[in-house]
């Protein structure tokens, strides 16, 4: 301990808020910031700079307080077992106040057999999760691939409305929950936090429909 730096410490707090940066909640951000607090208020107790010391306190106490009251306002926010599945799979990114906000943009539906939820060669009309059911794709008239409970449909191209290149279509009564393109896209574009964390759960899901794909290749007969 003789040879304890606090310089050390400071160092410290500047990691903890460089790890901080890649937060993508707000609660996260905060306990980063108060934990930074935390590790660099014994420099200044240290030194008694009792100016920096009490600032250093209040960031602490401020910030503490409001991931606190963050983590007990989702504590208290409720999910029916289909939205709590699709949240797993899809939304683990997101808070449980900002996934309630998102999930309430859309709507429940079930869904008869033979319904066409995206045409190829047209923007999606909405992003769609496929709850319960399943759905065939298909590109030039050709079946591509199928998609069962729990996908995401529409997300490769809802955002920038881009047209689709298959037509998904229910090949089961199927339960899903959507939101209208325009209305994600408005949505979103108020509320930048969600938008980049909704990027990164599309993004899974397009590496999961990848993988899929590759596996019914390589499970293809080879051509004669």
């Amino acid at each position: 301990m003789a040879n304890f730096s606090p310089a050390l410490l400071g160092y410290g707090a500047l990691l903890l808020l460089l790890a901080t940066c890649f937060a993508t909640r707000a609660e996260q951000v905060r306990l980063g910031i108060a934990a930074a607090a935390l590790l660099v208020l014994p420099v200044a107790v240290i030194h008694s700079q009792l100016g920096y010391g009490l600032l250093l306190l209040a960031i602490l106490v401020v910030n503490g307080v409001l991931a606190t009251r963050g983590r007990l306002r989702d504590a208290a926010i409720r999910f029916s077992p289909e939205e709590q599945t699709l949240r797993t799979l899809h939304l683990a990114d997101l808070g449980a106040a900002s996934v309630r906000r998102l999930i309430d943009q859309g709507h429940w539906i079930s869904a008869k057999r033979g319904e066409v939820l995206i045409r190829e060669n047209q923007a999606a009309p909405s992003l769609f999760y496929l709850a319960e059911g399943r759905a065939l794709i298909q590109r030039d008239g050709t079946e591509v691939g199928t998609l069962t409970d729990g996908a995401l449909i529409g997300e490769a191209t809802v955002l920038d409305g881009a047209h689709a290149t298959g037509t998904v279509t229910l090949t089961t009564n199927a339960r899903l929950w959507f939101v209208p393109a325009a209305a994600l896209r408005a949505y979103l574009a108020a509320n930048r936090d969600i938008a980049a964390a909704l990027h990164q759960g599309f993004a899974r899901a397009l590496r999961g429909k990848l993988a899929s794909a590759n596996t019914r290749i390589a499970d293809m007969p080879p051509l004669s």
